[in-house]
């Protein structure tokens, strides 16, 4: 039977960072907008900061529906999603209100100081989550799957750019500075990084 937890701690937590891959949901307002589910995964890019927030990095090589949404005024709305694919079965939500912090913002190199230099170059936002709601259920009916290892095609590709190319690379690409719906998503031109010393 599901449960509701007060905060992300203890074996909830544990839970979390023990999962090689999440889920990210989020909708614009629009009744007939499009609503938009994303997988996460690459080792290290999501933290548990504190009993209520979570953050991970969001890269570059997709759209940017995740952060339209976040975006648009009076929105803000995501759920955040992992599944156990091996040990006791178990499906985790955190239902909250989430928050895009982009380069050139002063809380850029504070927040991005909490992935240790996991990020790799293609970093473009850092999603900041504030738990409403966090609840579990059976996940009796989820297969087990076998994690092999991590794919290493997205850090590669990107690693072989300077900043100014993958800046250039996302000026370019569709559903970056709007979504599909027209919201604004990626600021742009993509604001240069503005790391602290050892961040990256």
């Amino acid at each position: 039977m599901g449960q509701r937890y007060a905060a992300i701690e203890g074996r909830i937590r544990a839970f979390i960072e023990e999962q090689p891959v999440f889920f990210t949901a989020t909708a614009p307002l629009a009744g007939d907008g499009h609503v938009n589910l994303s997988p996460k995964g690459r080792k290290g890019t999501l933290v548990v900061l504190d009993e209520q927030t979570l953050a991970y990095l969001d890269f570059g090589g997709s759209g940017a529906e995740t952060l339209a949404h976040l975006r648009e005024p009076g929105n803000g709305r995501i759920t955040l999603m992992w599944c156990a694919f091996s040990g006791p079965p178990k499906i985790l939500r955190v239902h909250g209100t989430g928050e895009a912090i982009f380069r050139d913002d002063p809380r850029w190199g504070e927040y991005i100081g909490c992935f240790e230099g996991a990020d790799g170059p293609s970093a473009r936002a850092i999603v900041v989550v504030r738990a409403r709601r966090v609840s579990d259920s059976c996940g009796f009916a989820v297969p087990y799957m076998e994690y092999r290892e991590e794919r290493t095609q997205h850090a590669e590709y990107f690693a072989r750019k300077s900043d100014e190319e993958f800046a250039a690379y996302c000026a370019k690409k569709e559903h970056v500075g709007r979504s599909l719906d027209g919201l604004p998503a990626l600021p742009l031109p993509l604001p240069p990084r503005t790391d602290p010393p050892g961040a990256r």
